[in-house]
């Protein structure tokens, strides 16, 4: 695939910003909920291709505009127009975000809903506002959350998990925490605040290893115990080779902070 480029384009679902090695993906469709259309699937696909691309951008964070964080798919099949191509053998948006293999933030303002959790579950970090629920109702409309379930089980234990789309009521914030949905819950006063610390924090640490950990993750994520432990062996060995490592390691051994630019 050829090299990604944000020139040109107009991008009518979300909005995008880069600052200090951080790419913000913002959801823009407040009227809607944020409810996804295609055309909101095909942006998100672009946005989080290119950021994968961009040795520049170590940290994606996915906010939203309005009182909902996202309300899952749009049902009423309303789309708009955008110049954004739709990539060729894009992934689903869970893919996306697992096979991005950098910090992922969700900034989680309002309530989640349906198909939005695709987000939330496949994200590295969420964070929310102690007032925000999180529900699963497609059973209330004789639907299945077929593709959620392949990440919320991932984190969510599966009891939990089962109750929560078997009876698609709204769990709030700190059950969604107990849970292991979110990472943690704050004051809507304090979202933007620690947001922006988690993310600088994590955008500071050594991006190399952070790609290749993350990548390592995944992938021994659906293997059996037997099967991760020599394939995470090779990847120590790897890692001990790569430049971050050597920088690293040079850095404590001489005391001083590392430089992973």
């Amino acid at each position: 695939m050829d090299k990604l480029s944000l020139d040109g384009l107009n991008f009518e679902t979300i909005c995008l910003e880069v600052d200090r090695k951080i790419l913000t993906i913002t959801l823009n469709r407040p009227e809607k909920k944020n409810a996804m259309n295609n055309v909101m699937m095909d942006e998100l696909n672009y946005a989080l291709t290119y950021a994968k691309q961009e040795d520049a951008i170590r940290v994606v964070v996915i906010a939203a505009n309005g009182d909902i964080f996202c309300a899952g798919a749009d049902l009423s099949r309303s789309e708009s127009v955008s110049n954004v191509p739709k990539l060729p053998n894009a992934d689903d948006i869970s893919l996306s975000l697992r096979h991005l293999y950098k910090p992922v933030i969700c900034k989680i303002q309002g309530s989640v809903l349906a198909g939005a959790l695709l987000i939330v579950t496949n994200s590295t970090h969420a964070i929310a506002v102690k007032d925000a629920t999180f529900s699963a109702p497609e059973i209330h409309r004789g639907l299945w959350p077929f593709m959620v379930m392949a990440g919320l089980f991932r984190v969510m234990p599966k009891r939990a998990g089962l109750d929560f789309i078997m009876r698609g009521q709204p769990i709030d914030a700190s059950k969604a925490k107990k849970w292991g949905l979110i990472n943690e819950h704050v004051d809507k006063t304090n979202l933007d605040k620690r947001v922006q610390a988690l993310a600088t924090e994590l955008a500071s640490l050594a991006p190399e290893t952070m790609k290749f950990g993350l990548e390592a993750y995944e992938k021994q994520d659906s293997q059996d115990f037997n099967d991760a432990l020599p394939y995470l062996k090779e990847q120590i060995a790897k890692c001990f080779e790569g430049r971050d490592a050597k920088e690293g390691i040079a850095a404590f051994l001489e005391k001083r902070k590392p430089n992973w630019d």
